[in-house]
């Protein structure tokens, strides 16, 4: 499979990167640092995790599958995370890691 028949996914799993990214870097310049200390760790991940996942699907990868299906499962656990909190950036993370969830396990039916 190719790009095309990736390609919803894909576009879901790169936005969802950059709200992560977007939301870790917000997170930092909250009050309580500390206590936005969980969100920032599973932001990164989700973010590494859905960039990856990106850029195997682009490639064809015959591990596509497996890597959608632990990018929806960090997805909702970043969502779960960012749904504790109560600002702008946590909620269009959580939106967003939801979508690309969402998209990932739509992926793992097809193959």
């Amino acid at each position: 499979m190719d790009y095309h028949h990736y390609k919803k996914c894909i576009e879901a799993c790169l936005e969802c990167a950059a709200l992560c990214n977007h939301c870790a870097s917000a997170c930092l310049k909250e009050e309580d640092v500390k206590m936005m200390a969980a969100c920032v760790q599973l932001n990164m991940e989700c973010a590494a995790t859905c960039y990856y996942t990106a850029q195997m699907m682009s490639l064809g990868s015959k591990r596509s599958e497996e890597l959608c299906a632990i990018c929806a499962q960090l997805c909702r656990e970043c969502a779960d995370e960012c749904e504790q909190h109560d600002n702008e950036h946590c909620k269009e993370c959580s939106k967003a890691c939801r979508k690309c969830a969402e998209e990932c396990m739509e992926m793992t039916e097809v193959f």
